[in-house]
């Protein structure tokens, strides 16, 4: 019996020696074959800017997807001769080495593989600028913060402002719209969409406090790509003040909101508490209450917290909304057939509602062919050209070594302007979004996987209210007919986007 046991210990232990073995010479193998490997192929460009110069000439010059083609095709002999097949190369922006993945199948990777073997990542610009962001978000501060978003963005929160959206949208084109032979589009629908912004997420409808927010968060935008220059008179400068003021003002207000919530609650009976999460919260309440909800005692570093989150929110909001209204009504003065046919659609459902009845939910969900054309006009000005990612381990992508630490860029025009994925790809084509839509990955202008836009639907229902009621009351014309959407470096009409208003009574004079 014990030589049995004996045995069988003899057994174990060579195994385990032989498995220990096995392992130690299999990672010296997948060592010495990360040596072996190469980063992807590229130029490292100009000393200190790299080749960020290209990158943003390229975009000024109304053709971002260019920096990519031109390094495809560059860099594919690495591969073969066919331009198509590379997939990465490196380039240098922002004083970091990056790859940029060249795919929808790239861009697949990177949304899977979030927090796996990357993470986001963001210019030190950016924790510079907002205040006390000094650190990137952890993983679980980001899936707490995505709890409250989620639910909060979702259709079946949104449709519950659909009513105060399109009340809002009217009294806006009544006031700057209605009467007017002439207007700005970009300075209207910065106006509008920022406006908006703080009623929805902080229940503020007071001008002042809206004309006092909105001025700096303007020139905190300006500052994410100006050089980080910290000098007096600098947009750098600039935009760390007017974080500083803005983050200022939003605590008072979280503060304020604080102690109203507290009043609320010890006052309001049960059914009363129970109704209020049930009714039109705004974003700061609901951030405020999953603060509270951990059962501890609100701090001041928890306000602090919510104001700077609230500062960011308002600034993606606010961005990418105007200017996706910017480049719809350009397009629509430039196609009238499509203009034709959204306005059919709209005047259905427009003819459909009683006098003084507001938009609702279902009249939402029949605008198909109208975010059709806002997802082709997406597709080709999309105001988000991609972002960062940061290897969080060694990895292999395609036969290349992605270093820890190495930067990753995914951008949309990597796929958007490709023809690989969209045929004729400078046609502007609805149809592409009927049945199926497009491969899988090729269409991201919200990003994907965990760190998806959790705004999409935001920008949606904004988008196609206010889109209602500007076809349903008004035809228009460009003053300038040659301006385009140009990136400077941000997305914007050259000349602010003029027209000529001409409302349905009297469109037989166009």
């Amino acid at each position: 019996m014990e030589m049995l046991i004996l045995s069988v210990l003899v057994l174990f232990v060579s195994l385990y020696y032989l498995f220990h073995m096995l392992n130690r010479n299999a990672s010296k193998n997948e060592v010495h074959h990360h040596h072996q490997l190469q980063i992807p192929p590229g130029s490292s460009g100009w000393p200190i800017i790299g080749e960020g110069l290209a990158f943003l000439m390229t975009a000024k010059r109304g053709v971002p997807e260019k920096f990519i083609g031109e390094r495809r095709i560059k860099y594919s002999s690495s591969h073969s001769k066919s331009s198509s097949s590379c997939k990465v190369f490196t380039t240098s922006l922002l004083r970091e080495s990056v790859a940029v993945l060249c795919t929808a199948a790239g861009n697949k990777f990177l949304f899977s593989n979030e927090n796996k073997l990357v993470h986001s990542w963001w210019p030190n610009n950016i924790y510079t600028i907002f205040a006390g962001a000094d650190k990137p978000e952890t993983h679980e501060e980001s899936i707490r913060l995505r709890k409250v978003l989620t639910p909060f963005f979702s259709p079946n929160c949104l449709q519950k402002y659909v009513g105060i959206m399109d009340a809002f949208t009217k009294r806006h084109m009544d006031v700057f719209w209605s009467d007017k032979k002439q207007v700005q589009v970009l300075a209207l629908t910065k106006m509008h969409t920022f406006t908006l912004v703080c009623k929805i997420f902080l229940n503020v409808e007071d001008p002042a406090v809206i004309a006092k927010l909105e001025e700096p968060i303007q020139h905190i935008a300006a500052g994410f790509i100006s050089l980080p220059i910290n000098l007096p008179g600098t947009a750098f400068n600039r935009a760390i003040r007017a974080s500083k003021q803005v983050r200022k003002d939003l605590e008072e207000m979280v503060e304020q909101r604080r102690i109203d919530l507290d009043r609320y609650r010890q006052t309001a009976t049960a059914a009363d508490l129970d109704e209020s999460n049930n009714i039109n919260q705004d974003l700061m309440s609901k951030l405020l209450m999953d603060t509270y909800s951990d059962g501890r005692q609100m701090k001041e570093t928890d306000i602090a917290d919510i104001a700077n989150k609230l500062n960011g929110l308002l600034i993606a909001a606010y961005d990418n909304v105007f200017i996706t209204l910017c480049s719809f009504v350009m397009y629509l003065s430039e196609l009238p057939t499509i203009y034709d046919a959204v306005l059919e659609e709209q005047m259905k459902i427009a003819d459909s509602k009683a006098e003084g009845e507001l938009l609702n939910w279902g009249d939402i969900q029949k605008m198909k062919y109208t975010w059709n054309v806002a997802s082709e006009v997406l597709r080709l000005e999309p105001p988000n050209p991609g972002t960062f990612r940061e290897a969080m381990t060694d990895f292999v992508y395609e036969g290349y070594l992605i270093p820890k630490g190495m930067k990753l860029y995914w951008s949309v025009f990597s796929t958007h302007k490709n023809p690989e994925y969209f045929p004729d790809p400078k046609k502007f084509d609805p149809s592409r979004f009927e049945g199926g839509g497009p491969a899988p990955f090729s269409y991201v202008p919200f990003g994907g996987g965990p760190r998806m836009c959790p705004g999409r639907e935001y920008a949606r229902f904004t988008i196609l209210v206010f889109m209602h009621n500007l076809v349903t009351r008004f035809r228009w014309e460009k003053v300038f007919p040659n301006e385009k959407m140009v990136t400077t470096p941000f997305l914007l009409p050259t000349k602010g986007l003029p027209v000529r208003l001409y409302p349905h009574s009297s469109t037989s004079s166009l």
